[in-house]
C-alpha cells in the first residue's frame, strides 16, 4: 500500500520501510514501541526464573567432589514444577547462559529422571 499511488492512507506513509539483513534494526521492534517494552519485560521475567531455578538447584542439590552442586532432573522437576511448568525451557536457557550443565539436547519427564544437572 505504501507504493500504491491511489492509496490515501496517511498512516502507511509514517511507517518506516522494511529493513534488510545486515541492517542493525533488522528483526527488531521499533525503538520506544510497546512491542519493544513487552520484549524487555519478558526477557527480565525469564532472567528471574533462571535465577530462581539456580537457587532451587543450590538448595535441593548435593555438593560433589568437584565443589559443584548437582541434582537429578527427576528431583528438580518434582521440586520446580510446583513453581513453574516451564522447567525444561528455563533449564535450556540457563544452559545457554553457562549456568548449568547436563547431557543431551532435551530432557523428558520419566525418561530422563536420572540425568544429572550441575550448577556451574
Amino acid at each position: 500500500q505504501r507504493k500504491n499511488p491511489f492509496s490515501n492512507d496517511d498512516r502507511l506513509a509514517s511507517k518506516p520501510m522494511h529493513t534488510h539483513r545486515g541492517d542493525p534494526t533488522y528483526g527488531r521492534p521499533l525503538e520506544g514501541s510497546q512491542t519493544e517494552q513487552r520484549g524487555k519485560d519478558a526477557h527480565s521475567h525469564v532472567g528471574k526464573e533462571v535465577e530462581e531455578l539456580c537457587l532451587i538447584i543450590r538448595s535441593t542439590g548435593e555438593v560433589g567432589e568437584d565443589g559443584h552442586v548437582s541434582v537429578t532432573f527427576g528431583q528438580l522437576f518434582e521440586t520446580y514444577v510446583t513453581i513453574s511448568n516451564k522447567v525444561v525451557g528455563i533449564l535450556l536457557r540457563a544452559r545457554k547462559h553457562g549456568l548449568v550443565h547436563f547431557e543431551g539436547e532435551m530432557l523428558w519427564q520419566g525418561k530422563d529422571d536420572d540425568v544429572i544437572i550441575t550448577l556451574l
